[in-house]
């Protein structure tokens, strides 16, 4: 039972701690507000459980956890893996407070190579190679992962100047007449006008498969035997060519020294933790190469850490509690392989809990080895990734004092009223088109003195006149702010703020002058929000960078902040990050409504040329759609009657 000094908690979660069974499982904890806080796993729940409950743990961070549980979930599982597995599942789907949370990356990206086929167009006998990213064919061999798109290039380059293979799409081969500039620089032997046998070529994919799976040495073998036997035929440009080959092979073997390696695929991991934030360098070794590596920062390193120390989680570890790099590691192995297929080999710079490359073992089907010690080029690799691991942390530090420098003088500058300075809020909008067509605002967030990626939204902008901006952004402030609105206005008059309920920015940055200001500022007189949290960004004179003033919709004067000034550089930041995200929108928004150009053509009497004349002439579609009839019989080929015709077709 819970101490008299221990903080109290709801009485039916201390019945459930106490019915909890001595299994192994995954709890989790949650706060009053339905938040998660913290997963954990236990080879014996009803003791690792209770322990949390049977102690004051004080003004500590656990104690800090503790104090905020309101409600808890247990899973029962069959084994210690099955809760590893099942506990690092939750961590990244929940994104609980107290856990070091690895956030997925974007995919690896693959080196692709197409299986050559006797069906389809010209190009289908003859295997290419790409760059991919995405879900795999079966039908198709993919190589990797690799840690970047530069590392993917790189070995596309090597198979076209040792093996000359092709990289061109299916409609460019299936319509050439003469060989292409790859050709003439030696980086294709031209399959698409027949300067290669179909046999020949094949030879050339199996050998670069060969080499892309690691067995260098055997594809040597094989090109010096084919080399001698046309030689002894007496075929000297064909033993010439494959001399070529051999020669470039070698070249590539002596500079990449992966001669003596006998390792084919590996992933290097190194862990450096330093002022509260930690890296993890992954490196990978494929076929025997190395690829090149990624760095990964964890988040949460030392609520988790501080849980993890002072509740003795780590019972079940190698050599008891372990350090915060070994827990961060831990971490990340549990967390990254999820996803990710797992080589059968891993070189650690922290010991690591057998039970998890047990687990790993088990969810791959593939018996992983985790080396904490390694010699030979296994160490020389790890050094390498320990380097990097120091490089890029050191690199992360510097990047986040200089933010938080200009998040402070954002907010001295301003006046801000704000007790937390990681807590700074600010929202920013822009309005983007082209002459009126695919008009798109955007919100950014900046937050924890980074922008946030994840809470930028875009609106589609529909039922206003093409071009006016006002409009556009009092549309978009609407939708942002008008049920927050609704909801903060009940709050106040009830007292009570429903669980969940969003809260306002800090600040709310709008791409404009005095008339975008004006606009949001009857926007925020209609809905009831507070005119101070307003300021528009004003271009200077001659627009030129650096010389912006902040204009206030609560009457304040305008402000210049210098152009030197680190609030400045951290607005100017998040309005460029605003307008980017509106462009990028807006442009993709114009793509797709000009490739639904193709409706025009099905118009009898509208070809290419006419639909050309068309949309040259009004942006787009929506141009076309906006035009009343006598402006459409104007377009150069366009008769009254076609003109009726287009706009009833398109209405």
């Amino acid at each position: 039972m819970p101490s008299e000094t221990a903080p109290a908690h709801p009485e039916q979660l201390l019945r459930d701690v106490a019915s909890l069974p001595p299994l192994p499982g995954v709890y989790r904890y949650f706060d009053a507000d339905g938040m998660v806080l913290y997963v954990g796993k236990a080879i014996n729940l009803k003791k690792r459980v209770s322990s949390y409950f049977q102690k004051n743990h004080g003004g500590t961070r656990i104690g800090h956890m503790v104090g905020k549980i309101a409600r808890m979930e247990t899973t029962v599982v069959r084994s210690e893996a099955e809760a590893l597995l099942l506990e690092n599942n939750l961590i990244k789907t929940l994104n609980p407070r107290y856990n070091i949370l690895f956030r997925d990356d974007k995919s690896y990206p693959y080196l692709k190579m197409t299986a050559a086929s006797a069906t389809g167009g010209p190009g289908a006998a003859f295997a290419r190679v790409s760059y991919y990213r995405g879900a795999v064919e079966k039908k198709h061999h993919y190589f990797g992962p690799y840690p970047s798109a530069w590392a993917v290039k790189e070995a596309i380059l090597l198979m076209q100047k040792v093996f000359r293979l092709r990289t061109c799409e299916e409609p460019v081969f299936n319509n050439r007449t003469r060989p292409c500039l790859l050709y003439q620089i030696k980086r294709c032997s031209a399959p698409c006008v027949g300067h290669i046998s179909a046999d020949d070529y094949a030879h050339d994919v199996a050998n670069a498969e060969r080499f892309l799976r690691g067995d260098a040495q055997q594809v040597m073998q094989v090109l010096e035997a084919r080399m001698l036997a046309h030689a002894q035929a007496l075929e000297f440009e064909q033993a010439a060519e494959l001399r070529n080959q051999l020669s470039a092979l070698s070249n590539v073997l002596h500079q990449q020294s992966v001669d003596n390696v006998s390792d084919r695929d590996v992933d290097i991991l190194a862990v450096k933790v330093q002022g509260g934030r930690a890296c993890v360098n992954l490196a990978m070794v494929r076929g025997g190469r190395h690829l090149g590596d990624r760095p990964y920062f964890p988040q949460h390193v030392e609520d988790a850490a501080a849980v993890y120390w002072e509740d003795g989680e780590g019972d079940a570890a190698v050599a008891g509690v372990p350090s915060v790099e070994a827990q961060v590691l831990a971490a990340f192995v549990a967390q990254h392989y999820l996803n990710v297929p797992v080589p059968p080999s891993l070189v650690v710079s922290e010991p690591v809990n057998p039970a998890l490359i047990k687990a790993l073992s088990l969810q791959s089907g593939v018996k992983v080895s985790a080396v904490h010690q390694p010699r030979e080029q296994r160490r020389v690799w790890l050094e390498m990734a320990q380097t990097n691991a120091s490089l890029q942390l050191a690199r992360l530090l510097s990047e986040e004092g200089s933010q938080q420098a200009r998040t402070r003088a954002l907010v001295d500058a301003l006046d801000l009223a704000l007790d937390n300075l990681d807590e700074l809020r600010v929202e920013c909008f822009d309005i983007s088109h082209t002459a009126g067509e695919a008009t798109q605002g955007s919100c950014v967030v900046f937050q924890h003195h980074k922008m946030q990626n994840a809470e930028y939204r875009r609106y589609g902008i529909e039922g206003i006149t093409p071009g006016d901006d006002y409009a556009a952004m009092r549309q978009v402030l609407l939708r942002r702010y008008g049920k927050l609105a609704e909801v903060l206005n009940e709050a106040k008059q009830t007292g009570v703020a429903p669980a969940g309920t969003g809260r306002l920015p800090d600040l709310v940055l709008v791409d404009g002058g005095k008339g975008q200001v004006a606009m949001a500022r009857e926007v925020f007189e209609q809905l009831g929000l507070p005119l101070s949290l307003i300021v528009g960004v004003e271009k200077g004179e001659g627009r030129k960078v650096g010389l912006e003033e902040l204009v206030f919709a609560d009457g304040r004067d305008k402000v210049y902040l210098g152009k030197d000034s680190a609030a400045l550089m951290l607005v100017a930041q998040i309005r460029d990050e605003a307008h980017r995200f509106a462009i990028t929108g807006m442009r993709a928004k114009r793509a797709r409504v000009r490739v639904d150009g193709g409706k025009l053509e099905e118009i009898p009497g509208v070809g290419p040329k006419r639909r050309a004349s068309l949309l040259q002439r009004f942006g787009g579609v929506r141009g076309v759609a906006l035009a009343g009839i006598d402006d459409i019989a104007t377009v150069a080929g366009i008769s009254h009657e076609l003109a009726e015709e287009i706009y009833r077709a398109l209405h």
